[in-house]
């Protein structure tokens, strides 16, 4: 019997759709495009970062947009000692939750220490800002160690 040559086509895993974020997300990634970080006050007067549309205890909706600073404290964190494609970095990077200067909720980051020796949980670290304005969370390419002692808003 002779082999028949086998049939192949190329096929590519897609999905095709655009997802609208929303105005609360788009006017938080309309800020980041602006250099500013915003947070929303919930009901208890926490900042939450990023912002939500709802108050995650009492589902009331919420508006009180607060700016916060590009610089905070590590709450936690982890190393990915070797990150695979598409993440934020393509060096040893950690990921952490950043406590906002101004904010009351960690926000989940990259961090470029350089080497998983200078993380810490209580670090203090700031945004480095992506060269070219974006308006989505890419604008924050990630955060670096901050030994200033100072903050901004």
């Amino acid at each position: 019997m002779s082999e028949q040559p086998v049939l192949s086509a190329p096929y590519a895993v897609e999905f095709t759709y655009t997802r609208s974020v929303g105005p609360v997300i788009e006017r938080f990634f309309n800020g980041l495009a602006e250099g500013r970080i915003q947070g929303i006050r919930d009901e208890q007067g926490r900042v939450i970062v990023p912002p939500q549309e709802y108050d995650p205890q009492t589902a009331a909706p919420l508006d009180e947009w607060v700016d916060v600073s590009d610089t905070g404290t590590v709450l936690t964190w982890g190393w990915s000692t070797k990150p695979p494609p598409g993440q934020p970095l393509d060096t040893p990077f950690a990921w952490a939750l950043v406590q906002l200067d101004g904010a009351d909720v960690g926000f989940l980051h990259a961090v470029d220490a350089g080497d998983e020796s200078r993380m810490s949980t209580g670090m203090r670290v700031r945004a480095r800002w992506a060269a070219e304005p974006v308006a989505d969370i890419t604008a924050i390419e990630c955060f670096v160690p901050d030994d200033s002692g100072g903050g901004s808003t």
